[in-house]
């Protein structure tokens, strides 16, 4: 309605006199209400036909304008009729019913800014509307999603006119509470229907959906209890509900207590049962349990539908298990259960994960010539692998397909394919498709002026980075602790680190937390420009931001005290990193500390024979080789800093020295290189990892009885192996 008649009518200062008249018989009634609509229907001058009509049969228009009201099904009608009916001169005002009438219309409709205005209109008239009319208004608003309103509503109802809204009505406000995850709100209103005897069944399904929903299912148990008798559960469709819940806690083991029990009671569970229960071990990824249930459900007949099948596929994907497509689509169709889009996206999804790409691309084409309409969740994953490969063009192309196919690329899709290309190096085709972007309306996040910026800095570029932080200030995008952290780290990378700490401190001031990645951007630049001190300063005040150092902050304050040739320094913080329970980083850089080979010698101990080999070596004949010497010598220097065994079995030695790019007029030099550094060397690992002391068979003896289980578990026998015992170049080294 552009201007609604309602608006216009006016409360009127002299209320007319109300009827006292006798009710109408029932057939005349009817018939005068029948005649009422058929002329607001059919008839152009409508108002003079009215007035004839009530003329004739001598009755006044307010007497029944509550039945033309509560039987017309067309709004606009409806408000016609109300004002006219109100600006008759010879007529009653009209009453509550006639205006409870139109509240029941409009929120039929949900015209909500009329049903405003009669609430209003009614207030200042002093009518109240009928309890019918409420609540017919109030579940409209909660239908609709308007949860405030709908609150509003109902606690006037109560207060104001003293009615209690039917089962319906409060049904619908509970389940938008839940939906809303206003459970206290939703338990407060359940609470009164009791009190007002206005609770069925479907009123506690929904709170106990809402409680196991917020993981209080022993509450929502002690509902159904509470209503029904200590263990009753009067469904199937409440424990549907309990099991439902136990899965979301991942509580499995009370999840399948409850679905053996509902079987004891006699209660045959039903798909969506079976559905639940699947859907719970597929968080566990316990698919020797999901087995059991599918034959379950195979025996009774029951048909797993699409939605079991595709949480399932999703289930071993993120569980790491191997998925075989072509069989995974063959049980489906056996089981009468035909792929959807979400099947072909998931297993496309798998695919590129996994890097089989052509295989991808297949699937997308056999997903079309099946009738069924790709989304964005079958091209992002293929734009993403595209340009994680190089491939950029043929993402480009992918999008193209996209749009075309009438799926407007969004956010998701734009970042995947941006994402990609900064990792491919292609920053300026990056910036090409953020323009691209803009054109089509869709405003690039933080996420992706993060990625932009990182591109821009890696690549030198850093004026074009603060300019699209500039940018993205003026779109009214609000940067992250991300974007922040990635500028930090452009700063230093452009060698300034005093900007750096402005930058910083102004993120402070700003109440934006830097958080862990902030953090270390700092220290990292600090430990690049050999400032140690600032550096544990940043530690103390990260610690009273109540942030953890993680693996990154010590590996990083480790680089910086061996490129400070402070190996005292490097030992303290390895020390702190081991206290703090934090895993060792072994890949650390420690090339800045072996570019003089008497250090390496002076803090490794590594033979004088090695560095003759070193030095007797053509360093320009191959750049492999004088690499696979330095990570040689890294391994021994790692190992005595981290006091770790390093494991070289015969056939890691061939895979390593029998690179493609290695010339075999080499072999000979590179075996000497290996013969002349001491053993261990290559596959490093720490006393604490019993998985890799199995590989490798060295002996511990100080070793824990759990690290002893495991270590005999990981080897499949009892006895390990000492390598005291073994040749000098044989399957097991070790050093201590």
């Amino acid at each position: 309605m552009s201007k609604t008649l309602l608006s216009r009518l006016k409360p009127l200062h002299n209320p007319k006199p109300t009827s006292s008249f006798s009710p109408l018989p029932f057939r005349h009634c009817s018939k005068l209400v029948q005649s009422t609509i058929q002329i607001l229907r059919t008839q152009n001058q409508w108002e003079q036909s009215l007035q004839t009509l009530f003329a004739e049969s001598q009755v006044i228009v307010s007497d029944i304008a509550h039945f033309v009201l509560d039987r017309i099904h067309d709004v606009e009608l409806g408000l016609k009729f109300f004002d006219w009916a109100s600006n008759q001169p010879y007529s009653c005002s009209l009453n509550g019913s006639a205006y409870s009438s139109l509240l029941a219309l409009l929120a039929r409709f949900k015209v909500f800014s009329e049903i405003e205005l009669v609430l209003e209109r009614m207030k200042v008239e002093e009518l109240t509307p009928t309890c019918e009319a409420l609540s017919v208004v109030i579940q409209a608003y909660a239908d609709s999603g308007l949860v405030d309103k709908a609150v509003e509503l109902y606690y006037v109802a109560g207060e104001m006119y003293n009615c209690v809204p039917s089962v319906y009505a409060c049904n619908s406000l509970l389940n938008v509470l839940v939906k809303n995850q206003r459970i206290e709100n939703a338990r407060r209103v359940y609470d009164e229907m009791l009190e007002n005897c206005c609770v069925d069944n479907y009123s506690t399904c929904i709170m106990v959906k809402g409680l196991c929903k917020d993981g209080k299912v022993k509450e929502g148990r002690k509902l159904i209890e509470d209503r029904w008798g200590k263990g009753c559960i009067p469904n199937v469709v409440f424990y549907n509900t309990l099991i439902d819940g136990y899965c979301n806690k991942g509580d499995f083991d009370s999840a399948n207590g409850a679905f053996k029990e509902l079987k004891l009671k006699g209660f045959l569970p039903t798909l969506e049962t079976y559905g639940t229960m699947i859907s719970g071990f597929c968080k566990e990824g316990n698919f020797e349990v999901i087995d059991r249930h599918l034959l379950e459900m195979k025996e009774r007949g029951l048909n797993v539908n699409v939605r079991v099948y595709n949480n399932i596929v999703d289930a071993r994907y993120k569980h790491g298990c191997t998925v075989e497509v072509v069989e995974t689509m063959r049980r489906m169709i056996e089981s009468g259960c035909e792929p959807d889009i979400i099947t072909y996206n998931t297993l496309i999804n798998g695919l590129c994960r996994e890097g089989k790409v052509e295989e991808a691309v297949q699937l997308l084409e056999q997903a079309m010539k099946r009738g069924l309409m790709p989304t964005k969740f079958s091209y992002t994953p293929l734009i993403h692998v595209y340009c994680r490969q190089g491939e950029y063009y043929r993402a480009l192309d992918l999008l193209i397909r996209m749009t075309e196919g009438g799926h407007k690329p969004d956010l998701v899709s734009y970042g995947a394919l941006i994402h990609g290309l900064i990792v491919a190096g292609e920053v300026d085709v990056a910036l090409t498709m953020r323009e691209k972007m803009l054109e089509k309306g869709v405003l690039p996040d933080a996420r992706i002026y993060n990625v932009l910026i990182s591109g821009l800095c890696k690549k030198g570029r850093f004026p074009t980075a603060k300019l699209l932080f500039a940018e993205m200030l003026d779109q009214n995008v609000q940067p992250d602790a991300f974007v922040y952290a990635t500028l930090v780290d452009g700063f230093i990378r452009n060698g300034d680190i005093e900007e750096a700490k402005r930058l910083f401190e102004l993120i402070i001031e700003k109440g934006v937390d830097p958080s862990v990645v902030g953090y270390n951007a700092l220290i990292k630049g600090f430990c690049k420009f050999g400032m140690m001190k600032d550096a544990l300063s940043c530690i103390t005040r990260m610690r009273k931001g109540r942030h953890v150092p993680d693996v990154f902050t010590y590996s990083t304050l480790i680089d910086g005290y061996v490129k400070q040739h402070d190996l005292d320094g490097a030992l303290k913080m390895f020390g702190l990193m081991v206290k703090q329970r934090c895993k060792p980083n072994v890949n650390l850089s420690y090339k800045e500390a072996f570019e003089d080979p008497s250090e390496l010698t002076s803090l490794y101990g590594c033979g004088v024979k090695a560095l003759q080999v070193v030095e007797s070596l053509p360093v320009n004949s191959s750049g492999l080789l004088l690499r696979t010497q330095l990570d040689l010598y890294d391994s021994v220097g790692i190992a005595h800093l981290l006091n770790a065994t390093q494991a070289l079995p015969k056939f890691e030695v061939f895979a390593y020295w029998n690179e493609s790019s290695l010339v075999r007029s080499l072999d000979n030099k590179a075996f000497e290189v290996l013969e002349a550094i001491p053993k261990p060397s290559l596959s490093l690992h720490l006393q604490s990892e019993p998985d890799m002391v199995a590989y490798s068979q060295c002996k511990y003896y100080c070793l824990s009885p759990t690290s002893v289980k495991a270590v005999e578990v990981g080897t499949g026998r009892s006895k390990t192996m000492d390598w005291r015992h073994l040749e000098k170049t044989g399957e097991v080294s070790s050093y201590s």
